[in-house]
């Protein structure tokens, strides 16, 4: 086979320099015919492929290598065997033959049929306000002071590249409910289309093609937001490539030393400032001579306007203990003692713990994300210290109880003094019926008079909630004194000198 460099030389002399087709030949030391063929052909390079290869010893083998191939395709990865090692295994039965033949015959075989053809996509480009993604990942942070793994939601909308992201503690249904709340009042308002993984806080069923049974409150916070969602094929992550990237990068830009703040609340807020600072200095990819930031507030006039954020939950029945405790999340959390031993509901969002019965709210907590956590509010248990006021003093609902400062003082004097639980118990209720307000008041004008009694501020509490009425009769001229009566004892004497005293 004839080199490029040969080649060359015979279109040169010919075209260039007019040597005959015979002078050539000689030159070079080819034939004619070869030489011939090169100058009709116009070509700079000549190529042989053979068509079909001759297996002279392999022929009578390759039914048993197909079968070993086959075998082969069916182990796991690890325990495959190598081309050399079917060489051997066809050596034990009677092959001739040179190792490269097999190797030739066994990698066309993996490009025939063990192997599929390389992955290829198409770009997207999507209008403005078109469509937003979601996708969840797990960074590590310090919140605190302790190491722990934090739950990132990640948006981005598909036009301009504005990206958003907020830290979790879980990634639970609740969670996804309050990052689209904040997302779409971060973004000032919601895309027409949702792209999301199969979450299992989100779709229920994958059905047939692109169809998805979706959860139920899912489908409402779609709703409220004007959304239609769309999940990915299964294993299809490219589908939303954009998150899937921009997971990667912020793990680079923000995560990559771990960082240190006091709560999720400080974490988050840093977040969002990063956001904004990130997007007004990265160019956007397709548009090199803006900004991210500059597109996306051209596409913030086309979403779709948020009005109110969704009142998302998720609703977990309990039992109500004897203590007045209802547990979730391995936390537990009071109730008014009026549900101790009855079944109750558990609403649960991102930061609050509420608790129903009968349609009607009976507890409202803080949310705890930590481990054995009890969680009091001493009110609850007014009604129980009503029958047993000894519990006021060693209650653990009472221990760390954030009344008024006067109202402490109240509770410290009376708890000197023989049934002053009863007495400050009684005050408690009374705060409860009419306010803490005039309570407190109550409270002050009985130690700043020292008299510091149940009773006295029962009433002093009584009088300002019913004052007495005054009457402001006019006196006539005519019943008026003018002389000022003397102070004269001497009557007061003479009738104790008419009162005849028994004698013994």
């Amino acid at each position: 086979m004839l080199v490029v460099e040969t080649i060359a030389k015979i279109r040169r002399y010919h075209f260039v320099e007019g040597r005959k087709i015979k002078q050539i030949a000689r030159d070079l030391n080819i034939s004619r015919n070869t030489v011939r063929k090169v100058i009709r052909s116009n070509a700079t390079e000549h190529r042989y492929e053979r068509e079909e290869q001759p297996l002279p010893k392999l022929g009578f083998h390759t039914g048993r290598l197909d079968e070993l191939l086959r075998e082969n395709m069916k182990r796991p990865k690890g325990r495959r065997v190598t081309a050399r090692r079917m060489y051997e295994i066809l050596q034990c039965g009677g092959y001739q033959g040179a190792y490269d033949s097999v190797q030739r015959y066994v990698k066309k075989w993996l490009e025939d049929q063990g192997r599929k053809p390389e992955q290829c996509y198409i770009p997207l480009r999507f209008d403005p306000g078109e469509a937003y993604q979601f996708d969840w990942s797990h960074e590590k942070a310090i919140i605190g002071g302790i190491p722990q793994t934090v739950k990132v939601a990640h948006f981005r909308l598909c036009h301009s590249r504005m990206f958003f992201v907020v830290a979790y503690p879980r990634e639970s249904q609740e969670m996804v409910f309050d990052a689209h709340n904040k997302a779409f009042a971060f973004f000032q308002g919601a895309c027409r289309r949702g792209i999301y993984d199969n979450l299992k806080t989100a779709v229920n069923k994958i059905l047939h093609g692109k169809q998805r049974l979706f959860n139920r409150k899912f489908e409402q916070l779609c709703s409220h937001y004007l959304v239609e969602p769309v999940a990915c094929t299964p294993g299809a992550g490219w589908e939303k490539g954009q998150v899937e990237n921009q997971v990667g990068n912020v793990r680079k830009w923000l995560f990559a030393v771990r960082p240190r703040f006091k709560s999720f609340a400080e974490l988050n807020c840093w977040l969002s400032d990063q956001c904004i600072n990130i997007c007004k200095k990265r160019k956007h990819p397709e548009d090199r001579n803006r900004t991210v930031w500059e597109l996306f507030e051209e596409e913030r006039s086309k979403l779709i306007p948020v009005s109110s954020a969704f009142q998302g939950y998720s609703e977990t029945e309990c039992r109500v203990s004897s203590t007045c405790l209802v547990r979730y999340d391995r936390n537990h959390y009071s109730v008014d003692s009026k549900l101790a031993g009855k079944t109750a509901t558990i609403r649960t969002s991102a930061e609050r713990i509420k608790v129903v019965s009968n349609g009607v709210l009976v507890a409202d907590h803080p949310r705890q994300f930590g481990r054995d956590n009890v969680v009091y509010d001493p009110w609850h248990y007014i009604s129980v210290l009503e029958r047993k006021p000894g519990a006021l003093r060693n209650g653990a609902p009472f221990r760390q109880w954030d009344l008024p400062a006067c109202v402490n003082r109240v509770r410290n004097r009376l708890s000197r003094c023989q049934g002053g639980d009863r007495e400050f118990v009684d005050i408690l209720l009374a705060s409860q019926q009419h306010g803490m307000g005039i309570v407190e008041q109550a409270c002050k004008k009985a130690l700043s008079e020292g008299t510091v009694r149940g009773e006295i501020i029962l009433n002093l509490i009584a009088r300002s909630r019913d004052p007495l009425e005054v009457d402001s009769a006019q006196v006539p001229d005519s019943l008026s004194i003018t002389v000022e009566p003397t102070a004269d004892c001497s009557r007061y004497d003479a009738l104790r000198q008419e009162v005849n005293h028994g004698t013994p």
